[in-house]
């Protein structure tokens, strides 16, 4: 692994429609399967909590997505919208055999895919974490939404992209955005196949997936989390107490002086409330 956060995790793989499915883990293989999803960044976002989940007695999974993070495939623009993505990750599970309730955490747009699975019945979900996710409308934000473009796409450089990643990944990071833990987010967005598949799943982003999800998540009485940097620009806070307010068995946790990452700004307060919830 280049990512150099001290930590018992451990990378490993399985495969899924014939190509490598990458994720990060910890703990015992017998402890109860949490699956935790990334958005427009990659499995990275979920190592400062892992060992927290771990000392729980959970099995954290932090998947990277096809053609993200360090998976293989590559993502189109039917295959990166989240649909797809949520049928995806159901045959991830599936590859490793994971049966019975599982608990699903989601951050940015791996956000959007874990209410997809909850109120699409397509894994058993036992219950759900949101850490400054998308939700309703409040994405694709306008350093995203311009990829939605396919004549941008076109005239977009390697440079370019790069230099637009670093610019979000620093300000997601906010105080917790020292140089090696921007190169650690960054160093998967070096591959052109990562670039093409990141391209993909931006110019996909719908917000019609989470606010057709609405009505079904106002019926669902699964217990739900969501956990939040309050100085987020990208996912405003104001969108969680939204989502606290309307749907029914939703508690919301603020992390002050904590951007649109803040496992990296709190870590050991975001790992317990994590552990904390999945463990009740």
């Amino acid at each position: 692994m280049s990512e150099t956060t001290d930590t018992t995790a451990v990378r490993s793989a399985v495969r899924v429609d014939g190509e490598s499915a990458s994720y990060l883990t910890a703990g015992r293989q017998d402890g109860r399967p949490v699956l935790l999803l990334h958005g427009t960044y990659w499995s990275r976002v979920w190592l400062p909590v892992l060992d927290h989940l771990a000392d729980a007695g959970l099995r954290p999974l932090a998947v990277d997505l096809p053609g993200l993070g360090r998976s293989g495939g590559e993502l189109t623009l039917e295959t990166g919208a989240v649909p797809a993505l949520a049928d995806w990750v159901a045959r991830f599970a599936s590859s490793l055999q994971l049966s019975g309730p599982i608990a699903v955490a989601g951050h940015d747009i791996g956000g959007a895919v874990a209410q997809h699975l909850l109120v699409h019945d397509q894994l058993d979900v036992s219950r759900l974490a949101l850490v400054n996710s998308v939700t309703y409308d409040s994405w694709p934000v306008s350093s995203v939404a311009r990829f939605r473009d396919p004549e941008v796409v076109a005239a977009t450089t390697a440079d370019e992209i790069l230099t637009a990643r670093r610019q979000a990944v620093t300000q997601a990071l906010a105080d917790a955005a020292t140089e090696q833990r921007i190169t650690d987010y960054l160093h998967p967005w070096t591959d052109e196949r990562v670039r093409r598949s990141w391209m993909a799943m931006v110019g996909a982003a719908d917000n019609r997936y989470t606010r057709d999800a609405v009505p079904a998540l106002r019926q669902n009485t699964t217990p739900k989390l969501l956990v939040w940097g309050e100085d987020d620009d990208f996912q405003k806070v104001e969108y969680a107490e939204r989502f606290a307010s309307e749907m029914p068995h939703t508690t919301l946790i603020r992390i002050p002086d904590a951007g649109h990452i803040p496992t990296e700004n709190a870590p050991d307060q975001i790992g317990r409330v994590l552990a904390g919830f999945f463990t009740a």
